[in-house]
């Protein structure tokens, strides 16, 4: 049983700058649902509507099931670090993550280059609007972040609607 005083650390509720939210009850103490991904932010900025912000996490869902978002693994200093070709990395480990690779695939194509970027960018990458603003070629920090937000806003109705059509 989980200790009634148990949470998010001083540390990580300053770094999350006022994006969580507390919930729960006495019987079952409090729940932190920590929201500080640029995804999240823009959520509860009411900057992205609900559906939009749905076919969002899916298609980040999918990239991220479908193993494409790279290796976590740690570095052993005692080893020689260097390409194995024989292990075939890049290929599916399942049935189910090639299913998932293929839908993200979909996905992407029906969004075509630029929302896919930016979608990618937002939802898979968590880098925030601005960045990904500048990362278009926008100077001013405040038309990044615009011209960000209102490709990701079009990519996610898309994505909630291509999401809709293809689930029987």
């Amino acid at each position: 049983m989980p200790h009634p005083q148990a949470g998010p650390t001083p540390e990580r509720l300053r770094r999350s700058q006022g994006f969580f939210e507390i919930g729960g009850d006495r019987r079952t103490g409090h729940r932190f649902r920590m929201a500080d991904t640029p995804l999240a932010r823009a959520l509860m900025r009411q900057k992205l509507s609900g559906d939009e912000y749905s076919g969002l996490k899916q298609y980040a869902l999918h990239w991220f099931a479908g193993g494409l978002q790279g290796h976590l693994n740690s570095i052993d200093l005692n080893r020689i670090l260097a390409f194995d070709p024989g292990s075939m990395t890049g290929l599916a480990k399942s049935e189910a993550q090639a299913d998932h690779r293929q839908a993200y695939y979909d996905a992407r194509e029906h969004l075509g280059y630029r929302p896919a970027f930016v979608a990618d960018c937002v939802a898979c990458w968590e880098l925030n609007l601005e960045r990904v603003g500048h990362m278009m070629g926008f100077r001013s920090n405040y038309r990044a972040r615009e011209a960000a937000l209102y490709i990701l806003r079009d990519a996610g109705y898309r994505l909630g609607r291509f999401w809709s059509e293809r689930s029987p």
